[in-house]
């Protein structure tokens, strides 16, 4: 679970707090009352009921006043865990059954293992008659060993105490960046064993004066770090900042298929003013699905190609990177650069031959998969790094293609808008450009949220859109059908699309299993418009051009991540025609796919759906990925506190201005801030 250290164990945070403190005598116990009750286990044991296979575990519980009935149904395994004459805490909402007053599937804790004449062990004030932290089990560690563990050791320590001062806590926030904060060792204890009178509820929510001042000590830290971790960067100077020119303009204006719209001129920009600084740029482009950041990026690679370096263009799958080769390919066609792929499909003599042109520098700009990062691919002179969809690859990946070059300038683009709070955290060390609105010509597309019991007007809509010339896809959750899950399968449902629903239509199946040179096929038919419908997994969730198709079906929307419905959205309305995206799902639809699907029909901005999955999803989930380049946050929530987080790192930024008085800050984060967030240093 990550905890190696006293600190570690300290920094775990209850996972909520229950109010022992009033204990309830159970003679004085009332329905439909939430209480705590302390006593004795007199009896226990499992009973069948009515229902077949239906089991209830009951447990009775006295104290001086009285007895009263703890049930658990289908819990039988409880058998092993009570036994007569353990001291127990019972916490729930009581009941009045046919048998009578009873407690239902309550909290429970053991705190005695016997009792002998009514004699409590020293520590059981720990446990009861306070308000009390429940912990996250850990293994066998039970929440009350972890309580007392806890307890034991917030005795032994001092405050306030040095660098390597024995027994002393060590606070990482200065004084004069608390203003009025708990030091660290009073936050700690305040947040494990809270005083008599905190409100329970502002303790749940992680709202105490102690809980925000120890998230905001994590916050601080962690952009501490980044801060530092960039102004390092600032120090690198790279092999020779490239020169703009009347030369180097025209070379570009005569790639451009159409005008840059304004969004696209500023993030341009922003980009060529940094390549022409001589340290290495480190910039995320950020841009809504179809917002033309691959022309901004292809630009910027011609700026350096003009400047005799070599660009490196990764992509994280190989559809993507096919995609990006022949746009990039045809868009370089009258150009003097000569452009190579490179990704793991290709055969071996294919692939050294590629990669001797790449060592020689006869190829300018290659574009590839992760194949980019083996030890085998060496560069003349690698000038700029791009990265399309960053949040697929981990920071390590990143940082193996920067050390192909001499400090080569970094340009990182996604499509997965990013809210502000993880843009501070996963991108903390980049700048950012912004691409927002969509290039002309573009309409806007209408979404569609439709009941299976429709599936019928569905079909209709598409076959009127397939009559009218144009192409449509339809997106499964599954590759093949399972028996456990009542999922559309892409291999069964593309039988019943071409044999049942659109006879007279060709219809072709696209998923990920298949092997590269069959999606090639697949998808260039697609794009010819010799298939008319596309059965596929979310395999063509990014990057494939399609501009004749304007139906986006997507089975079982329900099922779907946010960013991932917005991003399959996208894949449509590329052209000057009318789009639609139609979410068709089944009941029963939970809380958290209601709300996507509502999110989906509310709004096409980007930027507004991913504030919104960061709040559905957490950002634990946001990326995908743990390889993400997201921090490990033990107590800090970036939804909920983000208001924490922009002042911390205001804080962190304005302490480390004064390089004298952050000394032993520095020093603090130089020995644990990559192991303590579990982030590499590096990229």
């Amino acid at each position: 679970m990550g905890v190696g250290t006293v600190e570690d164990l300290l920094l775990r945070f209850p996972r909520r707090y229950e109010n022992r403190a009033g204990l309830t005598p159970i003679a004085s116990l009332r329905p439909g009352q939430t209480a705590t009750v302390v006593g004795e286990v007199l009896s226990s044991g499992v009973r069948t009921t009515r229902r077949p296979g239906f089991r209830l575990f009951e447990v009775v519980v006295r104290d001086s006043s009285g007895a009263i009935r703890a049930v658990f149904p289908n819990q039988a395994f409880l058998k092993d865990v009570f036994r007569p004459h353990q001291q127990v805490v019972l916490y729930g909402l009581l009941e009045y059954r046919s048998g009578g007053l009873q407690f239902t599937n309550a909290e429970y804790e053991i705190v005695r293992g016997e009792v002998v004449d009514d004699a409590w062990a020293d520590d059981v004030t720990v446990h009861t008659g306070r308000i009390v932290p429940i912990y996250e089990k850990i293994g066998a560690v039970t929440t009350r060993m972890q309580r007392s563990l806890i307890y034991q050791l917030l005795g032994e320590l001092k405050d306030p105490g040095g660098v390597g001062g024995v027994g002393g806590v060590f606070d990482p926030v200065p004084a004069e960046v608390r203003r009025g904060m708990p030091t660290r060792l009073e936050a700690v204890r305040a947040v494990h064993f809270p005083t008599a009178g905190t409100d329970v509820d502002a303790l749940n929510a992680c709202a105490t004066d102690a809980h925000r001042r120890l998230i905001f000590e994590e916050f601080f830290l962690f952009q501490a770090g980044l801060v530092l971790r960039k102004r390092r960067q600032a120090e690198e100077k790279k092999a020779r900042p490239v020169v703009v020119d009347d030369r180097v303009r025209d070379a570009a204006r005569k790639v451009l298929p159409f005008k840059l719209t304004d969004g696209q001129k500023v993030a341009l920009r922003e980009i060529v003013t940094d390549m022409q600084r001589p340290e290495p740029m480190h910039r995320l482009l950020q841009g809504d699905v179809g917002a033309g950041k691959t022309i901004v990026a292809l630009l910027a690679a011609i700026v350096a190609m003009e400047n005799g370096q070599q660009v490196a263009f990764m992509a994280p799958t190989e559809i993507l990177a096919d995609q990006h080769y022949l746009t990039i390919r045809r868009l370089l066609d009258r150009s003097r650069f000569r452009v190579a792929s490179l990704t793991g499909s290709l055969t071996a003599a294919k692939k050294r031959a590629a990669l001797a042109e790449i060592a020689s520098g006869t190829t300018h700009l290659v574009v590839g998969t992760h194949a980019l990062v083996e030890g085998a691919v060496e560069f003349r002179e690698l000038g700029l790094v791009i990265i399309d969809e960053q949040h697929r690859f981990g920071v390590l990946q990143r940082a193996t293609l920067r050390e192909k070059g001499q400090k080569p300038d970094v340009l990182v683009m996604t499509a997965t808008p990013i809210p502000r709070t993880l843009a501070l955290t996963a991108f903390g060390d980049l700048d950012v450009s912004v691409i927002r609105g969509l290039p002309p010509g573009r309409q806007p597309i209408k979404t569609l949220a439709k009941p299976e019991t429709r599936r019928d007007e569905v079909y209709t809509l598409v076959r009127q859109e397939l009559e009218q010339g144009r192409q449509a896809y339809v997106i499964y959750p599954l590759v093949d059908e399972s028996e456990k899950v009542d999922l559309k399968a892409a291999t069964a449902m593309f039988g019943t699309l071409q044999q049942d629903v659109f006879p007279e239509y060709r219809v072709a199946l696209l998923h990920g299993r298949m092997k590269a040179d069959e999606k090639e096929q697949v998808m260039a038919a697609f794009a010819r418009g010799d298939v008319h419908v596309l059965a596929a997994t979310t395999v063509v969730e990014v990057g494939v051009d399609v501009a004749n198709a304007t139906v986006m079906l997507i089975e079982h929307a329900e099922r779907f991540g946010l960013s991932q419905l917005h991003q399959l959205r996208g894949r449509v309305g590329r052209g000057a025609h009318r789009s639609t995206c139609i979410l068709l799902y089944q009941y029963p639809v939970t809380e958290q796919g209601k709300a996507r699907i509502d999110a989906l029909t509310q709004t096409t901005d980007g930027f507004v759906i991913a504030e919104r999955d960061l709040e559905i999803r957490g950002p634990g989930d946001f990326f995908g990925t743990r390889q993400s380049g997201l921090p490990t946050l033990r107590v800090g929530d970036l939804v909920r506190d983000h208001v924490l987080l922009e002042d911390a790192r205001r804080a962190a930024v304005s302490w480390l201005d004064d390089a004298s008085r952050a000394r032993p800050l520095v020093e603090y984060l130089s020995a644990h801030w990559a192991e303590r967030f579990g982030l590499v240093g590096v990229g």
